[in-house]
């Protein structure tokens, strides 16, 4: 049989919920905490899917770990812990569409499709509903690039080998999402007089 969690990579800890679904099955609990931590080292700081394999006969059992969620995998990428509670005002990070490449070939195997390009554009959707920038653009308008064959080139070498971003871009993206942010922060926050003046107003008019 097979039982679906989600743990924290490299992070599994005992709980009610996987007891109460190991417990009755006779399964050694710490084995298999141990063995899923092991697992899912490469994925420390993120949450990821994971499937238990058990022979309920002789209580041996397989870890397979899925690839974690593209949320996921791009916060690991900008380093980032949260998406962005308004992701159309506020933006919190700026993918270089190589990462975004990389992210949709790690999925790839998880998704309804076998096109790397398909794959690309969920990774995009993911980051208009995450406020992440891509290439300091909004990604519906990248999507759009890729839907036009802008980046055909590179998916095409993406499929041979990982794609890598300079320090030089890297640095220039931050910049850039640095130069947005302060935009977009004047535009919801239309300059307001300080509180105190305010009252002060207010009592001119009482008057």
């Amino acid at each position: 049989m097979e039982i679906k969690i989600l743990v924290e990579g490299g992070n599994m800890k005992p709980g009610p919920d996987i007891s109460q679904k190991l417990g009755p099955l006779g399964i050694n609990l710490g084995k298999v905490i141990s063995e899923v931590n092991k697992a899912t080292q490469q994925f420390k700081g993120m949450r990821v899917p994971v499937v238990l394999d058990i022979d309920t006969k002789t209580k041996d059992f397989n870890v397979k770990v899925l690839t974690p969620p593209a949320t996921e995998l791009i916060k690991k990428e900008l380093s980032i812990e949260t998406a962005s509670s308004q992701p159309h005002v506020i933006k919190v990070g700026n993918l270089a569409i190589e990462q975004a490449i990389n992210i949709a070939k790690s999925k790839l195997e998880a998704l309804p499709t076998l096109s790397l390009k398909n794959a690309l554009k969920t990774v995009l959707g993911s980051c208009v509903s995450m406020g992440v920038l891509v290439e300091s653009k909004d990604p519906r308008e990248v999507i759009k690039e890729v839907e036009e064959g802008k980046y055909d080139d590179l998916i095409a070498k993406a499929e041979q080998e990982m794609l890598t971003v300079s320090p030089e871009k890297q640095a220039k993206l931050k910049r850039e999402l640095e130069t947005i942010k302060a935009q977009l922060e004047k535009k919801v926050k239309p300059a307001e007089k300080p509180a105190e003046e305010k009252k002060e107003e207010g009592n001119e008019e009482k008057k």
